[in-house]
């Protein structure tokens, strides 16, 4: 039997030993939305897996990043941050896929540029710390991407740069930004102003709750594919992540769903990537809705 377009793909990108990055936002997204892929191509074709934001950063925090501890049960947010990098080694390295933690700070942490010393007059203090996004309306699972963060974008395309080089005519996953978070937002809009050819993964389970951007997958002519192989061990990977996947799955029950890819329905276009100012502001306008608050 013929193979489905998806993994005919998927078959031939792993034939011609081409590079695979997958980008991650945060330290679960690779395996929570692309496991079952992974666990097929990682014993296949050299896989990276690059988690970008993985800092935590010392208090005060963001009401937002108080609330997210005290779900979670953690006391110090940099303790935790060492425990999910532990968790996120040990199932990439059941995936044979490699790891590497970028080092970024995660949104609920991240803080204001500080201005150049004799700039500015000192401002009256803040109500909140001064975070990137320091309230909780609406939450960061639905908050475009901020003005703030063009150092973070920059960031995540030197990344792509590094780990995935135009001459290598290897393949990038992203994230398709299901739910709206700021953080998948930004990774997403690295991945569109890369030039590299890029498939866009539906980040489960806030898939379960919400679409995609209708505007972003149109203007892209994205397809949607399901890919159902290697689904029967997802869970017990999930449930690795030990310090998230009850937040994740407060009822305990891990639904066995097939992963979904956006693929360009006519190939990749050979003009040049979108310049990233441009990119950018889609990203800073966008009004997207989601699920809710998924804050990581």
């Amino acid at each position: 039997m013929a193979d489905d377009p998806l993994t005919g793909f998927v078959r031939t990108v792993v034939g011609s030993g081409v590079p695979i990055l997958v980008l991650s936002p945060h330290l679960d997204d690779a395996v929570l939305s692309c496991g079952g892929l992974l666990g097929w191509a990682g014993r296949r074709a050299p896989v990276t897996v690059a988690s970008l934001f993985t800092e935590a950063a010392p208090p005060p925090h963001t009401l937002s990043a108080r609330r997210y501890l005290r779900r979670i049960g953690a006391e110090d947010a940099e303790e935790l941050f060492a425990e999910r990098r532990a968790e996120d080694r040990r199932v990439l390295e059941r995936l044979d896929a490699r790891c590497r933690h970028v080092g970024l700070v995660d949104g609920l942490f991240r803080r204001l540029p500080r201005p150049r010393h004799g700039t500015e007059r000192p401002a009256a203090p803040p109500p909140e710390p001064a975070g990137t996004y320091p309230t909780d309306r609406p939450p960061l699972s639905r908050r475009p991407m901020s003005p703030h963060d063009a150092e973070s974008l920059r960031l995540v395309g030197a990344t792509v740069d590094e780990l995935l080089p135009r001459r290598s005519g290897g393949l990038l996953l992203a994230p398709l930004g299901v739910g709206g978070h700021a953080d998948h937002l930004l990774v997403r809009a690295a991945a569109e102003e890369s030039g590299r050819r890029v498939v866009y993964y539906s980040e489960f389970p806030y898939n379960q709750h919400a679409g995609p951007d209708a505007r972003f997958t149109g203007r892209h002519r994205l397809v949607a594919r399901l890919w159902e192989r290697g689904l029967d061990r997802k869970a017990e990977l999930i449930r690795g992540y030990g310090s998230q996947v009850a937040d994740l799955f407060p009822d305990g029950r891990i639904p066995r769903v097939p992963e979904a890819y956006l693929l360009p329905d006519k190939g990749w276009p050979t003009t040049q990537p979108v310049p990233r100012p441009l990119a950018a502001e889609r990203v800073h306008g966008a009004a997207v809705t989601g699920a809710g608050d998924a804050s990581r």
